[in-house]
């Protein structure tokens, strides 16, 4: 079985393509880029890693500083 293709690959035909078509094939390319499916079907393919929702600070000792002019009378 070949290998896939990849950008360097096609990157000779694409700068071979006049301006408007390589507009087009671009608009194209973003598009199918865009439309690869919903979240759950990426997070299926690649689960979230150890670190990936993980922070380094607590979020309960956040700073509750400057609610004070919220609550100020108007």
């Amino acid at each position: 079985m070949s290998e896939p293709r990849t950008a360097l690959d096609l990157w000779p035909l694409v700068v071979g393509l006049p301006h408007d078509e390589q507009l087009k094939l671009a608009k194209l390319a973003l598009k199918a880029a865009a439309s690869t499916g919903d979240d759950r079907s990426a997070y299926e393919r690649r689960p979230p890693g150890d670190q990936e929702f993980s922070c380094e600070e607590d979020p309960l000792a956040w700073e509750g500083e400057g609610w004070e002019e919220l609550s100020a009378p108007r």
